[in-house]
């Protein structure tokens, strides 16, 4: 058997792994402290004023705890697009209308410049207004507006807060779950914050919902086979973005859009060569003159997680 013969067999593997679905995949990323944590929300909203739920802006469907509306029913709440550096400025402009139109107050911010951030501060002394001038009308003056931040893990919580109250008070990382513990945190004199972590569902019962959490980072990397997480994301911008890919790993797009429509050939084939193509012209080649697949996967998504493929939104309104 040559060495061609031998690639084909291993690609051939590869792109069958990847015909499997997520959704086969028993996907049950839900520590028990998450649950803890759960319980411990409810308990803190009895405490708090307003509730800020921060969502991902490049995936504001998938970002948002899908029992949150459940949980904090009855509180006033402000939805935080964050991470808009990363997303399609048109499209977070798009969401924020959505969520006007259903009568949520919406601010778009990046946590890590720090901006929209004194918008989110204007919006809950907007909406606490009315109760602090009727308390104080009885001298109930000098309680502080209390808020609770909201999001399931890697939206940028911490990053948000931190820039909120000026200072590193929070550990940060860019794995999902760093920040440890509750605390409450003084802005300024008006408003104090407390910060709890973020809840995840259970169980991902839909692909997509799985698959852009995975792309952005929020599943963790082992959790997942990264380079099947890879070969999907590629098959989205394919479909969607090709233009970025192009422009990022240098392709000819031309050839790219006609081997697309290469009805001879499956789309997963389409799809794998041109990861490998990726993968060479990026360096990641082993022995033999191979491809290593994980490291193309690795520089693909870091690439879209880091905004290097340019300003992405996976979700549209």
């Amino acid at each position: 058997m040559d060495m061609y013969q031998k690639r084909e067999i291993r690609k051939n593997k590869k792109m069958n792994e990847n015909t499997k679905s997520l959704a086969s995949t028993n996907i049950n990323w839900y520590p028990g402290h998450m649950a803890k944590t759960r319980r411990q929300i409810q308990e803190d909203l009895k405490l708090i004023d307003i509730v800020v739920e921060l969502i991902d802006s490049r995936i504001p469907i998938s970002s948002r705890n899908p029992d949150i509306n459940n949980i904090i029913e009855g509180k006033k709440r402000i939805v935080v697009l964050n991470k808009s550096d990363l997303a399609d400025e048109k499209e977070t402009l798009k969401w924020l209308e959505y969520f006007k139109l259903n009568k949520i107050p919406t601010v778009i911010t990046d946590a890590n410049a720090g901006k929209g951030l004194k918008e989110v501060i204007k919006k809950a002394e907007e909406l606490m207004k009315d109760e602090l001038d009727k308390k104080e009308e009885k001298g109930r003056i000098g309680r502080r507006i209390r808020l609770m931040i909201l999001g399931i893990p890697n939206v940028g919580k911490s990053s948000f807060i931190n820039r909120l109250a000026n200072k590193k008070s929070l550990e940060v990382g860019n794995k999902p779950g760093v920040t440890k513990k509750k605390q409450w945190i003084k802005i300024n004199n008006s408003i104090e914050l407390l910060d709890t972590p973020g809840v995840l569902w259970p169980k991902f019962e839909n692909e997509e919902v799985a698959l852009n959490l995975a792309y952005t980072g929020t599943i963790k990397d082992d959790v997942l086979e990264k380079t099947e997480v890879a070969f999907n994301f590629l098959r989205y911008m394919l479909k969607n973005e090709t233009d970025k890919l192009v422009k990022r790993y240098n392709l000819n797009k031309e050839e790219i859009l006609n081997v697309l429509q290469d009805k001879n050939r499956a789309e997963n084939e389409i799809i794998y060569d041109i990861m490998l193509q990726i993968g060479k012209m990026r360096g990641a080649v082993i022995s033999g003159g191979n491809v290593d697949d994980i490291k193309t996967a690795n520089i693909i998504l870091e690439d879209f997680r880091s905004g290097k493929l340019g300003r992405i939104t996976l979700e549209k309104v």
